[in-house]
């Protein structure tokens, strides 16, 4: 054990946001923390790191556990280059280089005890040197500073110089070199393109300390970690695996935990009824066998009704008219500031109902790209066509067509005259802002609340063509599967930016892929894309004579010999996953007979023998994949 959290409970004036939060984690491990906006994350985050004393619990580390916070608005401000900050966590390895040194020059005219004084001192100062892997401390570096997505040049820049996501990034880095025991990290991938998330999920993956993540970043979660906490109105569950295990058993609970107390409700309604009719009969055996029954009632099990499900938003973009086949045409772009050219000679098509993910690595220009097809900024060349009834709704990262001084009421009535006072209630009450919440000022919400507020926005613009740069940023997971329900079932054409691979694997038809040497098509999902970059990078490795790429006699029998050796095994879990769902089914009979559902002790027993079951299925599913 390195940190266990134990009846942790935190309350803010009446409002109580953590409930006797229990949880225990070793070294080594890595966890997610999920949950809606709002429900006690980032408070948890704070107790365990003792910015904020719980009402109640206690948290409780490992003797001499060091711990490291990454929060979604740190940055770094100072005078130092990237490069500088990153190195100055290694002062004490570089303190010692220095001394090795200075050592080695003093040996060279030194002789006789002096020599050896210096010789031991030098032995000492290397071994300690190995010890905290001096060696390969700049390798490390420069592996963190590209890894996180900055160039050469970037690294060279002063901080204080760089963009607010840039500064984010550079914290990052600068706490991953630290390497402390436990890493607390409170949205890691917010400012990082999809290839820096890959890397990260790399780096954290083979971290020699534990990993606690806050993260809406399903695929970065599924491939990090293997345990999932979920905070869910106020309590803690603790679900070993990850995220998209998570889901499958957590859905599976709620739906065993409502049959198993709609039919505890109807025993207990069919029991009431038969009372009531022994009683009727006014006999005296009748009245003892109704007595009977009563007392058997107040032993009975109540089944206590699943938890409500915290509130989430809803969404329903409808477009005002249909627009023609022909929806977007953009030819030969091209776009420098000074001499940094972000891309140049780019044609892109999109058609009537197609779903399109414009990706690639930061500062390629996407962002650009969208506010040339709006309008917002000119093109150095190119030409923009839209199609015959087209509108385009926009939605921006930034939320710049958002009036900071304005209210949330005020923004959506002043664009929509029309609307009354209950319909704008009603659709921003969908979007989960109730009560005196729609007259917050837009200047002091949060970036969620922002991203809802023009979600709302985009909702009664009518458009047919959807312009969506980084819709999920700051949407917790369950916003954003519903954004992507949204979008699925939406009528007309979208283009998006996004680096939520989730997200892009889900809504996506089609993936634009720009580099520094243009676009490439990859017509289908994120899954789809990820094959094809594989098979093109396998391709672009492979030998280019054909006999090297042959396999010799003796390897092909190998490979013969572990193909069939996966078969059978393939074989014989499906055996297994049969009888296991045969099982599991005939466990879902008996806790449905009359002798197990009055029986509160054969029915616990029967119900942990299908749990057990349902977990052995998870695991069988996972090995066939």
């Amino acid at each position: 054990m390195i940190l266990s959290c134990n009846n942790v409970s935190k309350s803010f004036g009446e409002n109580a946001v953590l409930s006797r939060v229990n949880f225990l984690l070793n070294e080594r491990e890595r966890a997610a923390v999920i949950g809606v906006n709002g429900c006690g994350k980032t408070t948890l985050f704070k107790i365990i790191l003792g910015e904020l004393s719980p009402s109640g619990g206690e948290v409780i580390f490992k003797a001499g556990t060091e711990t490291g916070y990454f929060s979604q608005d740190i940055t770094i401000d100072s005078e130092n280059t990237i490069y500088g900050e990153m190195f100055g966590v290694f002062e004490d390895v570089y303190r010692l280089e220095e001394e090795k040194h200075t050592i080695e020059g003093q040996m060279k005219s030194a002789d006789g005890a002096e020599l050896e004084r210096l010789m031991r001192k030098y032995d000492l100062i290397s071994a300690e040197f190995e010890n905290k892997n001096g060696f390969e401390t700049e390798s490390r570096i420069r592996g963190v500073i590209k890894g996180l997505g900055f160039s050469e040049e970037e690294a060279k820049k002063k901080i204080n110089t760089l963009s607010g996501g840039q500064k984010t990034r550079a914290a990052l880095g600068r706490l991953l070199l630290l390497s402390p025991d436990i890493l607390l990290l409170d949205e890691p991938t917010n400012h990082l393109d999809i290839d820096s998330v890959r890397w990260l999920e790399a780096y954290l993956s083979s971290y020699s300390g534990t990993v606690v993540v806050i993260s809406h970043d399903r695929y970065f979660i599924d491939r990090v970690t293997s345990k999932i906490i979920e905070i869910e109105n106020g309590t803690a569950k603790v679900y070993n695996g990850n995220y998209s295990q998570y889901m499958s058993r957590k859905e599976k609970e709620r739906e065993s935990q409502l049959h198993r107390y709609i039919n505890n409700q109807r025993e207990i309604k069919k029991q009431q009824e038969a009372i009531a009719k022994l009683k009727s009969f006014n006999r005296e055996k009748s009245i003892k066998r109704a007595e009977s029954k009563e007392k058997a009632l107040e032993k009975m099990e109540i089944v206590k009704s699943p938890d409500p499900l915290p509130e989430r938003m809803r969404l329903k973009l409808v477009p005002g008219k249909e627009s023609g086949n022909d929806v977007l045409s953009v030819e030969g772009l091209t776009k420098a500031y000074g001499n940094n050219r972000l891309f140049e000679d780019i044609s892109i098509e999109i058609k009537k109902g197609e779903r399109v993910a414009l990706i690639g690595a930061n500062g390629t220009g996407k962002t650009t790209i969208f506010k040339i097809i709006t309008g917002l900024v000119r093109a150095d060349k190119g030409i923009v066509k839209k199609g015959a009834n087209v509108e385009t709704g926009y939605f921006d990262q930034e939320h710049e067509s958002l009036n900071q001084s304005k209210t949330i009421f005020d923004e959506i009535s002043d664009e929509n005259p029309k609307l009354t006072t209950t319909e704008i209630r009603n659709l921003l009450a969908a979007l989960v802002f109730k009560g005196d919440d729609v007259f917050k000022p837009i200047g002091l919400l949060s970036g969620g609340e922002k991203g809802r507020t023009a979600l709302a926005k985009l909702s009664l613009s009518k458009a047919n063509l959807l312009l969506l740069d980084e819709p999920t940023n700051h949407l917790d997971i369950y916003s954003k599967e519903l954004l992507e329900e949204a979008l699925i079932s939406f009528k007309g054409t979208v283009l998006f930016v996004s680096h939520d691979r989730y997200f892009i694997n889900k809504v996506a038809t089609r993936i634009i892929e720009l580099t520094d040497k243009g676009i490439k098509n990859y017509s289908g999902n994120y899954d789809y894309y990820e094959e094809k970059k594989t098979e093109s990078q396998a391709e672009a490795a492979a030998p280019r004579e054909a006999s090297e790429n042959k396999l010799d006699w003796q390897k092909q029998k190998e490979l013969l010999s572990e193909k069939r050796k996966t078969e059978t095994r393939q074989k014989r879990l499906l055996a297994e996953a049969e009888q296991t769902e045969q099982k599991i089914e005939e466990l879902e009979k008996l806790l449905e007979t009359e002798e197990v559902a009055t029986d509160p002790k054969k029915a616990e027993e029967a119900y942990n023998a299908k749990t057990e079951l349902e977990e052995r299925l998870l695991e069988i599913y996972d090995m066939l994949e």
